[in-house]
């Protein structure tokens, strides 16, 4: 089944942001297309304004004047449902309630053609829901673009439980000729992205209510450290507090209210007054005029250690080492010792994140993930108040050396990048497991939807085997409220990892 030839009329029913982004994409792609609004004279002007961003891209040479003013000749708004009875799909982007939706289609079912693929653009309802109202909910796909449409290159289409493989493969194609880069997904609440990047505000909120560090420094880790491109209070100012929420919400809901999807009290009590992010000029942080922007916790000066003594190969830190002896630092090995961590001049032990507490142990400083040590301009160390001043000076001192900066947080298992990347790490291993993608979808997915520095597969293979299921497990046992129980599914990975490696 191949893409939809660029003759075929498309139509997009709801001219919002959305829609005229939908358009716009399909416009330039070649092909005709219909905009059609239930309120009055919006098509008209959603039209408009679609022109006038085609000005905007000859202006930054993306189109020339002639490709523009062919495109404006395809693009027709209409005033009633019945000017869309020729064409090819129509993508709706109406209200998210599944009463509009299903209403709609039902009436568009009565006007198209028995061959015109109809498709959603939801981010929060059942595709599935929402084509049961057809008759025929073969024709029926969801196809979720991320918004703003026009330049966010992913698009997950989406197949009901009713969807024939013809109407998802033709889908697949004409976004893929759109320009997109399509992903595969099973209806799943939250599809693939809104499904698997939970953790990375639910874990970052976790750790503020656990009072174990504030939101500058929560989003200075994960950015500095983990390699996001933004920390998730930040984001969620960017999103709207109310939106974000009410994603969560919805994916909690849909599960059933799966533990691992409970929503954030902090977030609620934000919605609650009024606190929206950007849009209302505060959130997390402040944006009226005149508003500062809180600085992460830095800790001061310390001197670094004369030498540090590695017990093991530190794992996904392993790298540390070169970089120790690059500062000048001496490391001594211990071939004997099969731990991994260093041992501190004063005795104390510096060790990974691993899902475990500081308080359990005599003097433990632990140190966060990073996504490249060599390139991370901050790390998170976290210690009890059982730990020794001087370990965590020493501690402090040494990656101040090595030219970060040093952020002290409170004794959290797994830190903040850690347990992260190992919670989101689970349900891409999960979501596979169920059937909703492809591994390469679920990566393509989150690198492109929410610009995650690596695909959580990639991120797996890179920390090595069972890493994400050892700290998890190790951190249920902290806090056995279910949240944090690795899944049957990466169980099944770390196992099989360790007995093909044992057997090898």
């Amino acid at each position: 089944m191949t893409a939809l030839d660029l003759s075929s009329p498309v139509a997009v029913v709801g001219t919002g942001t959305m829609g005229q982004g939908i358009a716009q994409v399909a416009l330039v792609a070649g092909h005709p297309v219909r905009l059609y609004d239930a309120a009055v004279g919006r098509a008209r002007e959603a039209a408009a304004a679609i022109g006038a961003r085609l000005d905007r891209l000859v202006e930054k040479d993306r189109l020339t004047a002639a490709e523009r003013d062919t495109a404006r000749a395809r693009l027709l708004p209409v005033e009633n449902l019945a000017e869309l009875a020729d064409c090819s799909l129509v993508v709706e982007a109406v209200l998210e309630r599944l009463d509009v939706k299903q209403q709609l289609f039902r009436e568009l079912e009565d006007v198209v053609g028995d061959d015109c693929l109809l498709a959603t653009n939801t981010s929060s309802l059942s595709v599935t829901a929402v084509g049961g109202a057809l008759r025929n909910p073969g024709r029926f796909v969801g196809l979720h673009f991320f918004n703003p449409a026009p330049l966010m290159p992913l698009v997950e289409v989406v197949s009901g439980f009713a969807t024939d493989v013809t109407s998802a493969t033709r889908a697949y194609e004409t976004a893929r000729a759109w320009g997109k880069t399509p992903v595969a997904c099973a209806d799943t609440p939250g599809f693939i992205v809104n499904r698997i990047a939970r953790p990375f505000y639910a874990e970052a909120f976790a750790v503020y209510e656990a009072q174990a560090a504030d939101p500058a420094t929560i989003d200075a880790v994960l950015r500095e450290s983990g390699g996001f491109r933004m920390g998730a209070f930040e984001l969620t100012d960017l999103i709207g507090q109310d939106v974000n929420e009410s994603v969560t919400r919805s994916v909690w809901d849909s599960f059933f209210q799966d533990v691992r999807f409970t929503p954030s009290l902090a977030q609620r009590r934000l919605v609650e007054s009024g606190r929206l992010g950007r849009k209302t000029g505060q959130g997390w942080y402040g944006y009226g005029d005149g508003a500062e922007r809180p600085e992460p916790h830095t800790a001061e000066r310390a001197q670094p250690p004369a030498y540090v003594v590695a017990e093991g190969d530190l794992g996904p830190a392993s790298e540390l080492l070169a970089l120790i002896r690059e500062a000048g630092i001496g490391v001594r090995e211990d071939e004997e010792d099969h731990g991994t961590r260093l041992v501190l001049p004063g005795g104390g032990q510096l060790a990974l994140a691993d899902g475990q507490t500081s308080v359990e142990f005599r003097d433990v400083v632990y140190f966060d993930l990073a996504l490249d040590y060599r390139r991370a301009t901050r790390i998170a160390l976290s210690a009890s108040q059982d730990t020794s001043s001087r370990t965590l000076s020493e501690a402090v001192g040494l990656f101040q050396a090595l030219g970060k900066d040093v952020s002290v947080i409170g004794d959290v298992p797994g830190m903040i990048v850690a347990r992260t990347v190992a919670r989101i790490v689970d349900l891409a291993h999960d979501a596979v497991a169920k059937g909703v993608a492809t591994e390469e979808d679920i990566d393509t997915a989150m690198r492109l939807g929410v610009n995650y520095p690596l695909g959580p597969f990639e991120w797996g293979r890179r920390l090595g085997r069972g890493w994400a299921y050892d700290l998890l497990d190790d951190l249920h046992m902290r806090d056995p409220c279910g949240r944090y129980a690795p899944s049957l599914a990466l169980y099944r990975h770390a196992y099989a990892s360790e007995k093909r490696e044992s057997t090898s």
